[in-house]
């Protein structure tokens, strides 16, 4: 068991100030042990809806919920759409007697029921696998070959965790999108979901894959947006002002977790990946999704423009603007991508992440930092 106290200090504080918080994240990663350190789960305060006998209990939901007080959780609450009415009116009491941590697989369904119900009432969190700062450094390059899931990342051998995650994937597609409402041929969906490994830190272009697949691109699209409505896929979107070089406006596509990108690849050990083409890109998705998620900024971007200036990732923060590069060689030089970057974007500082183990500078407000220390070094 690796503990998570931050994510659990990150609940604590939202519970203390919204009347219902949500936990969204995809199966398996996490929410429902992150939830019983606040409830245990055989108390009555704990429901799991994947439970029959949970289900009975919520049979007349106002009734059952009604009388608790304190906290309250409702595990994969998705299963049950018209709780969202009934916590509206539950969270609007006077005083306030009950608040709820409720926990749902991201879903398009979830999301739009919970805005619509629950607007200025919840706060969500996004819960995703272990990151980088909650494991051991000896244990990072684990975590990028297995990727966060915790029965993954904790697996006995290399060879159980990818066989866990290929258990992850059949079961996922054929049984939790489904659940979600989602109707399209889990075979279609691998095939796909297999197709955009290998496009995996590539500008997105639907005609490729459509082609590939003998069906339109707006099907494509659909597929794309689907597996990024549930966390598996990220968009990285263009930044784009009104400057005289012409940029590319279409979005950079990224598996949110290594180790479903490695499985797809069929990667099985550190080995294999140090000697697939595909591990600079693994690399380069690796650093940003954790760089997102430890300083979640308001707002996140790649830049490139069609004479080939380009930058990874820019975030911006209390309208400060910081760029990162994500380099795996052995000592990053300065490219002249990086200077037209500081000066077209009006970056604070560009920041280059590589796996070595020095801190160099490479120009005025460019400097290279190890991955290790990316958390420490990158100030807004």
């Amino acid at each position: 068991m690796i503990a998570r106290k931050e994510l659990e200090v990150k609940i604590q504080k939202a519970l203390g100030r919204s009347r219902v918080v949500a936990l969204l994240g995809p199966r398996q990663s996490g929410k429902t042990t992150l939830a019983r350190q606040f409830v245990r789960f055989d108390s009555p305060q704990y429901f799991d809806l994947e439970e029959p006998e949970h289900l009975v209990r919520l049979e007349e939901p106002m009734s059952a919920l009604r009388p608790l007080r304190g906290l309250v959780v409702i595990d994969e609450v998705q299963r049950k759409p018209d709780l969202f009415p009934i916590l509206r009116v539950l969270a609007d009491r006077k005083p306030l007697t009950a608040r709820f941590l409720i926990l749902g697989s991201a879903s398009p369904v979830l999301l739009q029921q919970s805005s619509e119900s629950l607007s200025g009432r919840i706060e969500v969190i996004d819960i995703h696998g272990f990151t980088s700062r909650e494991v051991a450094p000896s244990q990072r390059n684990r975590l990028w070959l297995r990727g966060g899931f915790p029965l993954s990342f904790l697996a006995k051998t290399d060879a159980d965790s990818f066989k866990w995650r290929k258990n992850f994937v059949q079961m996922f597609l054929e049984r939790d999108l489904p659940q979600l409402g989602i109707g399209t041929p889990a075979a279609t969906l691998l095939r796909f979901w297999t197709m955009l490994a290998h496009y995996h830190g590539q500008i997105w272009k639907a005609s490729e894959p459509a082609r590939s697949m003998g069906v339109g691109e707006s099907s494509v699209r659909r597929y794309l947006d689907l597996l990024s409505s549930v966390f598996m896929m990220r968009q990285l979107h263009p930044w784009h002002e009104n400057l005289k070089k012409r940029q590319v406006k279409s979005p950079k596509i990224y598996f949110r977790d290594t180790g479903l990108l490695h499985y797809l690849l069929g990667i099985r050990s550190q080995k294999d990946l140090e000697g697939n083409p595909k591990r600079g890109a693994s690399w380069e998705g690796y650093v940003i999704e954790e760089a997102l998620r430890f300083f979640e900024p308001d707002e996140a971007y790649f830049w490139a423009t069609h004479t080939g200036a380009e930058l990874d990732l820019m975030m911006i923060k209390k309208g400060r603007r910081i760029g990162v590069e994500c380099k795996f060689s052995d000592a990053p030089k300065l490219s002249p991508s990086m200077i037209h970057a500081m000066k077209d974007l009006k970056l604070k500082k560009l920041y280059v992440i590589y796996p070595g183990k020095s801190r160099y500078p490479l120009a005025k407000n460019i400097n290279t930092i190890p991955f290790e220390h990316m958390i420490k070094e990158i100030t807004f």
